[in-house]
Order: structure tokens, then C-alpha cells, then sequence
């Protein structure tokens, strides 16, 4: 069939059933519209039948409306209802009129499907009484170069096309619609805020599919929503500046003695442009959120995501955070989590002060925002900084509040999980009933408790305030309970941490040393077995009988078998260790494991495990516990060779094994002398290291070049010899003469400070001085340095030998020196 064949063009609208609307207040009329093309004899030749539906808002029902007048005043103005259908349409208005609507705000009584993702924005900038046609977009797009009204009702009409996901692929294929509407809005979207926010809501509706995505990019329409989106921001930062201007004169007015007309005429300006502006605010609201929306649809391109941050889209989010309006909140909030994933983004919001914004939103009445926007806390509570900054705006309380309800409960739990990381922020949960709900939760809960809060009540458990208020009453005794019950690593996990605070708290474990003991011999080196073995190892009480423990219990025989090679995990070995250092604060304790060839086991298992820090640390806080007592210090010294391996672990690079050392090498010099010397002269040479370096690589250089010969009686210098006696390694050979100096006499700190020689000659080839001038020697008490009885000395109070040098004869001869 060719166009021009179709002269004729034949359309029937034919009603059909009328219905209320699931949530509004508004009539839904279903009717059907039929389209037949008809040839130049009058013959129909193509025909399409389609099933329609308009809505027809009453937002004026109220509780006193007339139905009757109503009904027939819907009728009189839609001709797609029959007048028939007069007592249908009152039924429908009175069940309306007596329909209650959901409220917004409802307290959760079970677990809800939350949105993670805003709906739909459904609404109209404009509403049209009449209903677009597919068939009638040449129409709308003639509106569109005609006046402003013209131009604001055809985007309209388009938009109601728009919302219809068929008609998207017929109205994307009309590039001169599109072309129109994109030229539309870059001129128009000043004049008229509706129109902007029908043809942004077009667009949106294109963004909903990705295959639109690009077409969009090509006449880049996200870059104009945000010069849109800029723009709308600072109006309304003026429009609110010049209401506060006349909220501000009106109260000072008020205030002062004039006439009361003036008051109220102020007053009733200021009224006035409450209304105006909340009118305005409400529209550019309607904008923010299609704008955003449509942004927020095309940021799932990293590439056009990162085009968003660097035109300040965070910026513009954090500012829309203040606003009122449920949805356009909920949108933002979402936008933000899906950029708070990013850190170039989270440092951005937090230089905003986001979180003083979020804290405003935590609790609301509508769930859904308050359900983003722990999500999107939870995003930013893995930064120590926003941690720190939840603390300080008072949130940490307002989530404990929200820990009863069970739609948040999972996400406030890994909130505070990551604000109980920090050590400071432990103790601030004192303040709050958390502790008293989580160990509530902890105890109702079934077999297996949810890991966040267990991860927390672990976290809480290692401040020792915090683990008072734990242990407060039977808490300790529950906990015990329920651990050994279902043989659960994680509370015991948590008990652990309570036991290594020192006060109170860890007397209460005395009575639970035989369970403990027990569960260790019996365990198959399980998680719980180790945990119940490190609370053991914490248990530092001094009034304890470690040495009837040992016994009862035959442990040493089973921690000897543990620490051979290879019998345990490094986790147990560790343990172990741990637990030696603890009950070796005993003296009977020390005697009985020293006596059981214990220290040779360390010694071999420090071998082993040198390049483990912590298990060396244990061990030599083993080796220092014993050197208290008198019955295992001579042990210690004598028989074994833990002082040499302390001596070697002395300068280690970890600052605890190196402190730890220090201590314990210090009370064997105290006790032995023998040890003492070599310990002082491992610590000279130590921190002398480097000198005794040069001093080696000296005297290797002399030899090659043959000016010293070895001889093989001489003992070598940084050998076997004892450095401190070596006077010859202070000096060098050409500074020190053995049959003049003394010893004693002149020191390396002498020659490094004093700068005695320092590289320069004199006329005569010796050793000299930058300045004689400046020279003045160091004076020691009735003589100079290097002084000997009766022996001569130049000019400089350097001694000489007999016969070398005569002293100089006068100051004006300076170099006249003659030989005597």
C-alpha cells in the first residue's frame, strides 16, 4: 500500500469499565481506541486497535464532598464515561472517600523488603486532561515551536508517550522529536521550569535501557542536568536568603514600638513568601529528582561517572542532603552510596561534612530512606576518620536505638563493628545500652549467631571497660555456659579477650580453670581447644597456685610433648609458650619446668622459629621470667646458652624482643661477671660498629700496600683480642707512639672532637692544623695533653721524643727549627 492511497483517516473511541486507582485518589477509565485508514472509495484498508487508560485525579474527595455532584461533574467533563454509569462512578468515589491510605510511617513488626534503588519518579510536571496518542506525535511536535504554554503541553504529551516502554523504540527512531526536544531544552529550560522537568523526565525515561545510553551521551544531555542542577541549587540558596531577609525584618519589626499595621503588613509579606517559596521549592524539587535520576542511570559507565565527579556531582548531592522531600532524599542517598564505593569520592564527602548531614536522617520516619542511608554509612564507616566524625555528632547512640529493629539490625551491627575497631571508641559504648542488648541478642540467639555480632561483642570484649559491664551480674557465667554447651570458638573467642584485662574481672575465671584444663587436654587442637588454652596462658593472678594446676592436671609432661618439632601448630606452640611465661611467675613453677629440660626446648624451638617475632618474643620473656629466681637463674647461666642466643637477639630489629633482652640481659651481669664482660663488650661493639669497620678496612689497605708486615705474634685487631685494652686501635699508627704516650693519656673522643689531626701537612710533611691561630689545646688539671715529665714538647704541646726537634727559637721565626 502506498501513503498516498490512504486518503481518509477513521478513529472510534469506545468506553469501557471504570476502577480506582491501587494508591491514589483517582479514577482509572479503561476504554479502546480504534484507528482505520480508509481508501479513496471509503473502504477501510488498515486498521489498529488499542487498549488505553486514563486517570482522572479527584484530589479534592474529602470526608464532606457531594459524590453525587462529583460523579456528575466527572461525567459532564469525560466523554469516554457513559451517563449510564452515574451510581458506578458514586460507588467508586464513596469507597475512595473511605479508603484509608497507607501511612508513610508505619513501625516495622518483621522483616520487609527494603528498596536499595528508588523507584520510578511518577509525576507529572504538567497534567493534561487529554490523552496522548502515538499516532498524534507530529502534533506535539508542532506545540513544540509554538509558545511557551504551546511548548510545555506537547512535552507533556510526549512525556505521557514516554512513560509507555513500547512506545520508547517508536519515539527513538523520530530523530527530528529528539533533535526538537534537545534544542528545546538548551534554549527553554530558563523560562519554564515544567518544561525543563518534562523533557529531562523524557530522557530519563530513555535512560531506563541501556541502549538509549548512547544517544544520550551523543547530545549530552547529562552535562546539561548538571548545569541545570547547578543552577537550581544557587537559586534556591537565594531564594531562602531573601526569606530570611524578611523573616529577620519582620521579627525585628515586631519587636520595636511602632504600629502594629506595619507589623502586619510585614507579616503578612513574610507569609506570603513562605507559600511562594514553598511552592517554588516543591517544583525545583520535581526537577533535582528526574535530573539526578537520569544522571544516576547514566553513571553505570565508570567513564561517564568519573565526567561527574570532576563537574562536582558530589558536591551537589552532599548540598541536596538538606532538603525535606522523602524521595528526592532517597534518590541522592543512593547516588552517593554508589559513589562512596570510590576513595577519591569518600574523601570528597568527607571534606562536605556528610556525615553531619546523614546524622540528621538517622532515625526517620520513612524506612526506605533510613534503610539507604546506613547503607550508605556502613560504605563510609571503613574510614577511621568518618568513624571518629560519627562519634563526635552523637550517631553512635541513635544506632544502638535502632538495634530492635529487625529490618536495620544486620547493617547497624556492622556499623558498629567497624566503630568498635578503634581503641577509643570502645569505651564510648559505656555510654549507650549497647552492651546490655548485644549480650541479650548474644544469648537468645539460636546455635549459630549472626558473625556481625559476634565480630562485635569480640571487638567490645577487649576494652576493659567495656568488659566489665560484660561480666557485670552472671554475664561471664552465661557466656561460659553457652560456649561450652555448643562448643562455640567464637564466644570463647570472646571470653579470651575479657580475660587478659588485670582487676577484678579475671579473679572471676578461678572457678573455671578445671573446664578449661580439661577442654584443653581433651581438645584435637580445635579453635575452641586454643582459645580456652589463651585464656589460660592471660590468667596473670598472683594469689594462684600454678604449681598445684601443673600437677593436678599433668601438663607438663603434655607441654613438653607439644613443643617438640613438628608435634603442633604454630598457633598452639605460641599458645604454649605463652602459657609457660605465665606459670613461670612461680618460683615452684620455674624449678619444676627447668628441671624438666623445658629451657632446651625453647632454646631448639627458638632456632626453629627465628623469623617469627612473636613466638621469639614468648620465649624470651620465658627466659627473663626465670632469671628472677634464684632457682632457675643459675640453670639459666650455667647449664644453658640462653644468655648467648639473648646476646645474638640483642640489636634485633623488633623494639619489644630487643627491650625485653635488654631487661633479661641486665640481671645476668648483675649475677655474673663473666657474662657481664661479654655482654659489655657486645654492646661496645655494637655501638661502635663502624669505627671498628674503618679501623679493619685501614689496616687491610696498609698491608696490600706493604707498609705494615704481619707479624704472627701480634694478635689481630678485631679478633679474639679484647677491644677495650686495644689503645693501638683508638689512634692508628701514625697518631700513637708506644714508648711516649701513657695510656689514658689522649682519647678517640679527643681526636674526633677535637679535631687534632686533620688531614692537612705541615711545611715539613708532619700532621698539622687548618689555623694555627685558632688552636687552643685542651687543658687537663697541671698540665697539657700528652705532657710527660721532662720531655720536650713543640709549639703545639706535642711531645717529642728526645734529640728530634729543638723548640722553635723565636715568634718571628716561625719555621727557624734547628736540631739540638
Amino acid at each position: 500500500m502506498q501513503a498516498e492511497d490512504a486518503r481518509y483517516l477513521k478513529r472510534k473511541v469506545k468506553g469501557g469499565s471504570v476502577d480506582v486507582h491501587p494508591t491514589e485518589k483517582a479514577l482509572v477509565v479503561n476504554y479502546e481506541l480504534e484507528a482505520t485508514i480508509l481508501g479513496e472509495m471509503g473502504d477501510p484498508m488498515l486498521g489498529e486497535r488499542k487498549e488505553c487508560q486514563k486517570i482522572i485525579r479527584v484530589k479534592n474527595l474529602h470526608d464532606n464532598s457531594d459524590l453525587t455532584a462529583l460523579a456528575r461533574e466527572i461525567i459532564d467533563k469525560c466523554k469516554l464515561i457513559h451517563p449510564a454509569k452515574l451510581p458506578e462512578v458514586e460507588q467508586l468515589l464513596y469507597y475512595l472517600q473511605n479508603r484509608k491510605e497507607a501511612a508513610p510511617a508505619k513501625a516495622p513488626t518483621g522483616k520487609t523488603q527494603l528498596m536499595d534503588k528508588p523507584e520510578d519518579p511518577g509525576i507529572d510536571a504538567t497534567e493534561v486532561d487529554e490523552v496522548a496518542n502515538i499516532n498524534d506525535v507530529d502534533e506535539y511536535l508542532d506545540m513544540l515551536y509554538e509558545d511557551l504554554p504551546d511548548k510545555v503541553k506537547g512535552s507533556a504529551l510526549l512525556l505521557q508517550l514516554a512513560r509507555n516502554p513500547d512506545n520508547l523504540e517508536e519515539l527513538f527512531q523520530n530523530e527530528t522529536v529528539v533533535s526538537a526536544l534537545v534544542r528545546l531544552l538548551r534554549e527553554d529550560w530558563k523560562r519554564s521550569t515544567d518544561l525543563a522537568t518534562n523533557i529531562i523526565y523524557i530522557f530519563f525515561c530513555f535512560s531506563s535501557f541501556s541502549q538509549f545510553h548512547g544517544v544520550i551521551l551523543h547530545f549530552k544531555i547529562g552535562a546539561l542536568c548538571m548545569t541545570i542542577v547547578e543552577h537550581e541549587l544557587k537559586k534556591q540558596k537565594m531564594w531562602l536568603e531573601e526569606l530570611q531577609k524578611k523573616k529577620k525584618a519582620y521579627i525585628l519589626f515586631g519587636r520595636s514600638c511602632e504600629a502594629d499595621k506595619n507589623s502586619s503588613k510585614l507579616r503578612d509579606d513574610y507569609e506570603k513568601s513562605l507559600k511562594k517559596y514553598d511552592s517554588l521549592i516543591r517544583k525545583q524539587e520535581q526537577l533535582l529528582r528526574v535530573a539526578f535520576y537520569l544522571l544516576l542511570n547514566l553513571a553505570e559507565d565508570l567513564k561517564v561517572e568519573m565526567k561527574m565527579r570532576n563537574k562536582g556531582i558530589v558536591r551537589m548531592l552532599v548540598e541536596t542532603l538538606d532538603r525535606d522531600n522523602f524521595e528526592l532524599l532517597i534518590l541522592v542517598v543512593s547516588f552517593l552510596k554508589k559513589l562512596s564505593i570510590f576513595i577519591e569520592n569518600k574523601q570528597e564527602m568527607a571534606e562536605l561534612n556528610i556525615i553531619e548531614k546523614l546524622t540528621k536522617l538517622v532515625p526517620c520516619d520513612h524506612e526506605d530512606l533510613l534503610h539507604i542511608t546506613l547503607r550508605l554509612l556502613l560504605n563510609l564507616s571503613f574510614d577511621s576518620e568518618l568513624r571518629s566524625k560519627m562519634i563526635k555528632f552523637g550517631l553512635l547512640p541513635k544506632l544502638v536505638n535502632l538495634l530492635n529493629n529487625e529490618n536495620h539490625k544486620l547493617i547497624i551491627l556492622c556499623i558498629l563493628y567497624h566503630i568498635s575497631l578503634d581503641d577509643k571508641a570502645k569505651s564510648m559504648f559505656t555510654y549507650t545500652d549497647c552492651i546490655p542488648m548485644v549480650m541479650k541478642m548474644l544469648l537468645e540467639s539460636p546455635e549459630q549467631p549472626d558473625m556481625e555480632l559476634l565480630a562485635l561483642c569480640i571487638n567490645l570484649a577487649a576494652n576493659k571497660r567495656t568488659a566489665a559491664i560484660i561480666c557485670e551480674g552472671s554475664g561471664l557465667k552465661m557466656l561460659m555456659k553457652r560456649a561450652f554447651k555448643f562448643h562455640d570458638a567464637f564466644v570463647m573467642k570472646m571470653i579470651r579477650n575479657i580475660s587478659q584485662h588485670d582487676g577484678d574481672t579475671k579473679n572471676l575465671f578461678i572457678d573455671y580453670i578445671s573446664d578449661l584444663c580439661t577442654a584443653v587436654l581433651n581438645g584435637e587442637c580445635d579453635d575452641f581447644a586454643l582459645e580456652c588454652l589463651g585464656i589460660l596462658g592471660n590468667l596473670t593472678i598472683p594469689d594462684l597456685d600454678y604449681e598445684l594446676i601443673l600437677k593436678e592436671y599433668d601438663l607438663i609432661p603434655w607441654i613438653k610433648s607439644k613443643l617438640q618439632p613438628g608435634a603442633a601448630d604454630d598457633d598452639w606452640v605460641l599458645e604454649i609458650v605463652i602459657l609457660v611465661g605465665t606459670v613461670c611467675s612461680d618460683d615452684a613453677c620455674a624449678r619444676l619446668l627447668a628441671d624438666s629440660n623445658i629451657i632446651h626446648l625453647l632454646i631448639e624451638l627458638l632456632n626453629a622459629k627465628q623469623e617469627d617475632d612473636e613466638v621469639v618474643c614468648q620465649i624470651v620473656y620465658v627466659f627473663y621470667q626465670m632469671i628472677f629466681h634464684e632457682a632457675t637463674r643459675e640453670i639459666i647461666v650455667k647449664d644453658t646458652q640462653a644468655p648467648a642466643y639473648l646476646i645474638d637477639l640483642m640489636h634485633d630489629k623488633n623494639a619489644e624482643i630487643r627491650k625485653v633482652c635488654d631487661n633479661t640481659l641486665d640481671i645476668i651481669a648483675e649475677f655474673d661477671e663473666e657474662w657481664a664482660r661479654r655482654i659489655q663488650l657486645e654492646k661496645f661493639r655494637w655501638h661502635n660498629s663502624q669505627w671498628l669497620d674503618m679501623v679493619e678496612t685501614r689496616q687491610a689497605e696498609d698491608m696490600s700496600d706493604g707498609y705494615m708486615y704481619p707479624d704472627d705474634n701480634l694478635d689481630p685487631y678485631l679478633q679474639d683480642a679484647d677491644i677495650l685494652d686495644r689503645p693501638d686501635l683508638f689512634y692508628g699508627p701514625d697518631g700513637y707512639d708506644q714508648g711516649v704516650m701513657l695510656d689514658g693519656h689522649l682519647t678517640p673522643e679527643y681526636i674526633d672532637d677535637g679535631g687534632l689531626y686533620n688531614g692537612n701537612m705541615d711545611y715539613y710533611g708532619r700532621q698539622g692544623y687548618d689555623d694555627y691561630d685558632d688552636y687552643e689545646p685542651y687543658v687537663r688539671p697541671e698540665a697539657h695533653i700528652g705532657f710527660v715529665d721532662g720531655q720536650p714538647v713543640d709549639r703545639y704541646g706535642r711531645a717529642m721524643e728526645f734529640g728530634q726537634y729543638a723548640p722553635y727559637a723565636s715568634d718571628e721565626d716561625d719555621y727557624n727549627y734547628g736540631m739540638r
